[in-house]
């Protein structure tokens, strides 16, 4: 028989009777603390920071309380099936981590791309890798082993370059190609804005921008010993922002599977899927871009009715197992987490990420089981309960 997640509680029983004690927490507000501990002012107030006074961030947590999941009984459900099949996937959980463009830093050794990674790995948790590491996608790619990865890309105004980073992730192995729409210009975020501090205005996390052959031939007229030269390069091609016009540009860029992120209207849900792109994406950017919009969670239904059977992807504000479950009842194909992923590579490093992604889903599917629900199909809208 296949170990269930929910046997990791049983792993830390167990060890606790030969004297050994968890070295990582298990709850979200613990972990945050730690890592808060861990990570320089600067990094920490830039994956904590959300926009404005972080109203949306919060409400984007709270949106899952007001969801009650009914339990049900005598449906025997002694062997849970979290599986799920996503473009052409088979993969052993509906969990991925979700784009965090400063996760390189979140690492002790300046390497946490690498360490994510190799826990995508070693747990077939997929990573969506940003388009912002610190580390070349290339090398990224090489670390996943049998667990696919998906790219993310910021989209440049330079269409060269948009073709030549899309052309690498593709040869590196990358499984689909994730748009970001909601990033062309960085959000009002007042954590930032009190430290000056903007990472990639620093040269962090730019390394497929350095290492890539076309943002490199626009850097040929460039002093070589002046590398602000490279960062300006960069502030001035960053952010496109898209248009519907710009979708047949897309989908010629590249044969793999184009899912697009950040749509939380129906009508966009639809107009992406009558664009012919292969899976919705319903975020807010975990609140981080816009402050005073409605938490995605309250999104998703409607987005998930409007892509009609395309895969729906989904982020902001998951924190625990049970948000996990919720988001799934709620129309969510895969749902995906980034804080926490970001502070458990804080404090353990790879092992911290494999420990965060473990405790999720024994979480995940230990709900599953008590409330009996065997398979991810059976978590319908029906499951829930508004409170």
């Amino acid at each position: 028989m296949t170990q269930q997640y929910g046997d990791y509680q049983n792993e830390i029983y167990f060890d606790g009777l030969r004297g050994v004690l968890p070295t990582l927490p298990t709850t979200y507000p613990e972990l945050e603390a730690g890592a808060w501990a861990a990570l320089p002012p600067a990094v920490r107030s830039y994956v904590a920071g959300g926009a404005g006074d972080e109203h949306t961030q919060r409400a984007n947590v709270r949106a899952f309380e007001r969801w009650g999941l009914y339990p049900r009984v005598m449906v025997g459900a002694t062997r849970r099936d979290l599986s799920v099949d996503l473009f052409g996937h088979t993969l052993p959980s509906p969990l991925f981590m979700a784009p965090v463009g400063v996760i390189g830093l979140c690492a002790q050794d300046g390497h946490g791309d690498l360490a994510t990674a190799r826990a995508a790995a070693r747990t077939g948790v997929p990573m969506i890798s940003s388009t912002l590491t610190a580390d070349p996608l290339e090398q990224v790619a090489d670390r996943f082993g049998d667990t696919p990865g998906f790219f993310q890309l910021y989209t440049p105004t330079d269409r060269d370059l948009a073709a030549s980073l899309v052309r690498r992730a593709e040869t590196a192995g990358f499984k689909s190609l994730v748009v970001t729409l909601d990033t062309w210009v960085t959000g009002w975020r007042p954590r930032d804005l009190g430290t000056s501090n903007f990472p990639q205005l620093r040269g962090h996390c730019l390394a497929n921008y350095f290492t890539d052959p076309v943002f490199r031939a626009r850097l040929a007229k460039a002093p070589e010993d002046d590398p602000g030269a490279a960062i300006l390069e960069w502030v001035t091609i960053f952010g496109n922002p898209l248009t519907w016009d710009d979708l047949p540009w897309l989908r010629s860029l590249t044969d793999l599977p184009i899912i697009l992120k950040g749509i939380c209207h129906p009508e966009d849900a639809r107009r992406a899927r009558d664009g012919g792109v292969d899976g919705i994406y319903c975020s807010n950017h975990g609140g981080r871009q816009a402050n005073g919009g409605l938490p995605a969670l309250e999104a998703l239904p409607a987005v998930a009715e409007a892509a009609d059977g395309l895969p729906v992807l989904f982020d902001s504000g998951v924190r625990t197992g049970a948000d996990v479950v919720k988001a799934l009842a709620l129309g969510a194909t895969a749902v995906g987490i980034g804080r926490p992923y970001a502070y458990g590579l804080a404090l353990g490093g790879e092992d911290g990420i494999v420990h965060v992604l473990r405790s999720l889903l024994a979480e995940a599917d230990l709900i599953m089981a008590v409330d009996g629900y065997p398979t991810v199909a059976d978590l319908t809208r029906d499951a829930l309960v508004r409170l």
